[in-house]
């Protein structure tokens, strides 16, 4: 069964488009043209599965685009962990930010190549359903605890809230404790292609990661920075 996407667009002909190219690429995309429609679909799916992955634009004519990722990642359980990749048409680097802090889990700037949004789209539905593929097993670091077959983060026994793509991130670290990584390194192990130039998004990734795994953000005991080069991941924790 192909993948199902929601795309949730107020652009009529870059929506026709988009639509058009993924469907001859064997996936199934449903279109709505508001935030509201795009909220319904994901908070009441009723009968309908939930989508695999949604498009969001950051404009949209009756709430930020922002909003609408806060609002689908407060959603409870799987609903809430539905992977988000966002489109904007800013050039501000800081709009990228904020929407990667809100929960997305990738983004792409207008005006964009179709092969490039249907790459990033194939990457995070391999992550998202990459476990048959993955060794099924359960990763533990002290009181920390990574289910690489359920896809499930625990620290103490209370779960830790991550993005899809954020657990791919901890699992790429995870998987090399000890051994510093750059941020080209984590990026091309996790999203299967090299760094954009300047691109420091993974930082804000981090940055959310650890809030969600350390007991103190400030002094970190997992996820260290290696200054000038990148990440490691403690080998020894509580």
């Amino acid at each position: 069964m192909s993948a199902q996407l929601l795309m949730i667009e107020d652009d009529h002909r870059l929506a026709q488009m988009v639509v058009q190219y993924l469907q001859q690429s064997a996936l199934q995309v449903e279109h709505v043209d508001n935030a509201a429609a795009g909220l319904a679909r994901v908070e009441t799916p009723g009968a309908q599965t939930l989508p695999d992955l949604v498009i969001l634009d950051l404009m949209l004519p009756d709430m930020d685009g922002l909003e609408v990722c806060r609002r689908l990642r407060a959603l409870p359980g799987n609903t809430g962990k539905v992977p988000i990749l966002m489109l904007t048409a800013k050039g501000d680097p800081m709009d990228r930010v904020i929407g990667l802090e809100v929960g997305a889990d990738d983004y792409l700037p207008k005006p964009f190549e179709p092969r490039e949004l249907l790459a990033r789209i194939r990457a995070i539905l391999r992550r998202r359903g990459g476990g048959a593929q993955q060794e099924a097993n359960v990763m533990r670091f002290g009181s920390l605890e990574i289910d690489r077959d359920a896809r499930t983060v625990s620290v103490a026994g209370a779960p830790a809230e991550l993005t899809s793509y954020q657990f791919d991130l901890l699992v790429t670290l995870a998987e090399r404790a000890g051994r510093v990584l750059t941020r080209d390194q984590i990026m091309e192990a996790v999203r299967g292609r090299e760094l954009e130039a300047f691109d420091r998004s993974i930082d804000v990734h981090m940055g959310r990661i650890r809030a969600a795994i350390e007991a103190d953000v400030k002094n970190p005991k997992r996820i260290l920075t290696v200054r000038g080069v990148g990440y490691v991941f403690a080998k020894h924790q509580d």
